[in-house]
């Protein structure tokens, strides 16, 4: 690579590191695995950069890098999970109610198939339009239109039984104070 792309490549991640790193944390929950995640995209934009003809759709080469990256990562994932009876108590260090809403969002977010949450994340968070998804996932509009459709469902419906569930807990807690 020649010494004028070392240095657009490193001016470019140095004026959009921010912005990567908000798209990394959208993609997957965990902020050190955001970093991880941003960290494997720019290696492997960075072996790629003379490829890239038009500079101004670098962010998109990259997002679609993260997404790839990030799915390779779901699939070769050990599964972890533990099936229990009772879910355990979600907690919020934060007491704002805009932190809290936020925690909420990223944990409903986890119900979603990693499809879905790219739509989501790309359509909402990134303010794509249905043609700019599609382009950056590989898809048609009409699938970006269908998943999106079918992933704003599921967050409702998991909203709701979240809502019913946290009411059911506020009257026990009268019940067992008026007792």
């Amino acid at each position: 690579m020649a010494q004028g792309e070392v240095l657009g490549f490193e001016e470019y991640v140095r004026t959009r590191q921010d912005a990567l790193l908000r798209s990394a944390r959208r993609l997957v929950p965990d902020p050190v695995d955001a970093q991880d995640l941003l960290q494997t995209a720019l290696v492997r934009t960075y072996g790629r950069w003379e490829g890239i003809a038009d500079k101004r759709l670098a962010d998109a080469y990259l997002r679609r890098v993260m997404i790839n990256t990030r799915t390779e990562w779901w699939r070769a994932r050990k599964l972890e999970e533990v099936p229990t009876e009772q879910l355990p108590d979600a907690s919020v260090e934060d007491s704002t109610e805009q932190h809290a809403d936020r925690a909420l969002l990223m944990d409903v977010m986890k119900v979603l198939a990693p499809k879905q949450r790219s739509v989501v994340v790309l359509r909402h968070w990134e303010q794509m339009s249905t043609e700019e998804t599609a382009a950056a996932l590989g898809m048609s509009a009409g699938t970006v239109k269908s998943t999106l459709h079918r992933a704003l469902a599921r967050l409702r419906q998991e909203l709701e039984v979240r809502d019913l569930d946290a009411r059911a807990l506020e009257r026990e807690e009268r019940e067992r104070c008026a007792a």
